[in-house]
């Protein structure tokens, strides 16, 4: 994984703690817990947007600069909110790969008594664990933060040194790492998830191949310049292979939806005007 990939949790979680400032029923995510996860210098920065016009400023600059990333990781965090809690009483734990500073484990009551162990680079563990910390002063027994490289260390051996048990229904998180991975890191994760037990469920997310190729632009020519021409994404899926590939790992696709496909879900009820990237899709699987 890219070392730019580890400077990148903090912007989804900023922009997470704005969210809450818009009223309750404008709100895509609930998260509570967002903003204690910043670091001093972005949480500055959360409470400039506190006025709705600081708000619709910074927004209109993101939709400017890359069309539909404020909406789509709103719509992608949802998602996935929603199929783990439907998911609650079909699994025993949960593993979120690349859980960067995600609350999820905090935050959603239905997870409370549920082993999680939450994977990411040896830095960002750290610094979660530090917050965490300073939050709530210890974490909770059912939850492990697991530090990993994931394109040079084994999954399995490294979860299982942490106590992860083989043959539980899993519910794994993969949730924007894809594109930071070589081939031979996405394979060697898919190895693992193909040990999974019948019925494990999978969501994850990927960006479309033809993007990052340079066939289509989807309108984000600046997003392609930023993210793919620096070497910051540097692995894409086709949609039309992509249910073949899980299949070879074991795994029957439920959904291959794009977060363009999720705003009318989540984006058209709250009334506002945001758009969601085409570029970015999301993945939910069950294990045969």
């Amino acid at each position: 994984m890219t070392r730019a990939a580890a400077k990148t949790g903090i912007n989804p979680m900023a922009l997470i703690a704005i969210e809450q400032h818009f009223p309750p029923k404008q709100r895509i995510v609930e998260d509570g817990l967002a903003y204690r996860m910043l670091p001093a210098g972005s949480r500055i920065f959360v409470k400039l947007m506190r006025p709705n016009w600081a708000r619709n400023w910074m927004i209109r600059l993101s939709e400017k600069s890359l069309p539909g990333i404020w909406g789509g990781m709103l719509c992608r965090k949802r998602y996935v909110d929603d199929k783990l809690i439907e998911s609650v009483d079909s699994i025993d734990v949960v593993i979120n790969l690349g859980a960067g500073f995600d609350t999820r484990a905090y935050r959603l009551a239905a997870l409370a008594s549920i082993p999680i162990w939450e994977v990411d680079q040896l830095e960002i563990i750290a610094s979660k664990r530090a917050r965490l910390l300073k939050t709530f002063r210890t974490i909770t027994s059912n939850i492990n933060l697991v530090p990993i490289d994931f394109d040079n260390e084994d999954l399995g051996s490294v979860l299982a040194s942490n106590g992860y048990p083989e043959g539980k229904r899993t519910f794994f998180i993969w949730e924007a790492v894809t594109q930071y991975l070589t081939e031979a890191g996405i394979r060697s994760t898919f190895n693992f998830l193909a040990k999974a037990p019948t019925g494990s469920r999978l969501i994850f997310t990927y960006v479309r191949k033809d993007f990052l190729d340079g066939r289509n632009f989807y309108g984000s020519k600046k997003f392609y310049k930023d993210f793919v021409l620096k070497k910051i994404f540097i692995f894409g899926m086709e949609p039309e292979l992509l249910p073949a590939f899980i299949q070879e790992y074991g795994w029957k696709l439920i959904q291959d939806i794009g977060y363009d496909e999720l705003a009318p879900r989540y984006i058209k009820p709250t009334g506002r005007p945001l758009t969601s990237t085409p570029i970015e899709r999301i993945v939910f699987a069950e294990k045969l």
